[in-house]
């Protein structure tokens, strides 16, 4: 008795599974630039599943005229596009209103959706990058570059990414935003004429010994809840804010204050590494559960300028999205889900 094979796959079937192979090699690159575009780690997780859905969906009709990458790049800056019609910018609470006092209580938070948030490095710069590729990407998604970026229109801003972030040819550029190559040039001289009159988008030097020492001593003194020696740590007009509330602080008399009063309750708090943004940064364990368990209360994002603290943003995680976003666990003491190295 003979037996018959079954048919093969056909060689649409073939080349299908091929590409549907190739899509998620591309998802966290589409994750940095939806981040870049969005400012919001959430949000650019959404466009990117969104994206991938649609290119599911069409991808019989991938003719192959373009690369697969740049089609991919097209459908999810449209994506990108729909979701920043009739939002708000996202911001950080020096962008909202003047500096506070430690006086000022603080209310209700505001909506979450009013904020740039922060998103794991592992998430938006691919691993394989070679060291100096890795090191251009990790500062485009350096905080107060993102929050620059939002000042930018889209299209703008998406020239911008596209030309000086990812290093792609302006016809490239053009033929993905469906614009001439002029077109692409004028909006990139427009863009940076925007970032040049913005601090946050002057890079940051990076000292990488030093900043390790400084970040450690932070640590140590926070966790002592050594105010004294935290000061020491800061630059005098250093800044501080809390995120989603609008309050923000300058200099060391101000934070101290708040400190003694508002922020007494955080004495005793624990402290781990995270790596958000390109940087690292500390999420903050809090004794606030039953018998002074350490629950998860706020994400550290420490900007460091000439060996001092210049900026610190405290991510409060009032609704509990942001730790397991950022893959740490629910006490200090517990192993880390798998999230991307």
């Amino acid at each position: 008795m003979t037996t018959t094979e079954p048919p093969g796959p056909t060689a649409a079937e073939a080349r299908r599974a091929d590409l549907e192979a190739q899509l998620d090699g591309y998802r966290r690159e589409l994750t940095g630039y939806c981040y870049r575009m969005l400012g919001s780690s959430f949000d650019a997780e959404d466009a990117v599943q969104n994206a991938m859905v649609r290119a599911w969906r069409a991808l019989d009709r991938f003719d192959g005229r373009s690369s697969l990458r740049t089609w991919l790049y097209r459908i999810t800056h449209n994506v990108c596009l729909d979701m920043l019609r009739g939002t708000q910018r996202r911001a950080l609470p020096m962008d909202l209103g003047p500096v506070s006092t430690a006086d000022v209580t603080l209310g209700a938070p505001l909506a979450g959706e009013t904020w740039l948030e922060p998103i794991a490095t592992g998430s938006a710069v691919p691993a394989d990058l070679d060291p100096a590729e890795r090191a251009v990407q990790s500062e485009a998604i350096r905080l107060a570059f993102v929050a620059a970026l939002q000042e930018l229109p889209p299209k703008q801003r998406a020239v911008l990414i596209l030309r000086e972030v990812l290093r792609w040819p302006a016809a490239d550029v053009a033929a993905l935003l469906d614009t001439t190559v002029a077109g692409v040039n004028s909006a990139l001289q427009r863009a940076r004429a925007t970032l040049e009159r913005d601090d946050r988008a002057t890079p940051v030097a990076v000292d990488d010994d030093g900043d390790r020492v400084l970040l450690a001593q932070y640590v140590e003194a926070f966790e002592d809840f050594d105010l004294d020696r935290l000061v020491t740590l800061l630059h005098d007009d250093a800044t501080h804010s809390m995120p989603p509330w609008p309050l923000w602080l300058q200099g060391a008399e101000e934070w101290i204050r708040w400190n003694r009063g508002p922020g007494a309750e955080c004495e005793g708090s624990r402290l781990i590494p995270v790596d958000i943004n390109g940087t690292k940064g500390f999420a903050q364990y809090r004794p606030s559960g039953p018998g002074g368990r350490h629950e998860p209360w706020a994400v550290h994002h420490l900007e460091i300028v000439d060996g001092k603290v210049a900026n610190a943003t405290y991510f409060v995680d009032v609704h509990r999205r942001l730790f397991p976003q950022l893959g740490l666990p629910d006490h200090p003491d517990d192993p880390r889900p798998d999230v991307a190295a």
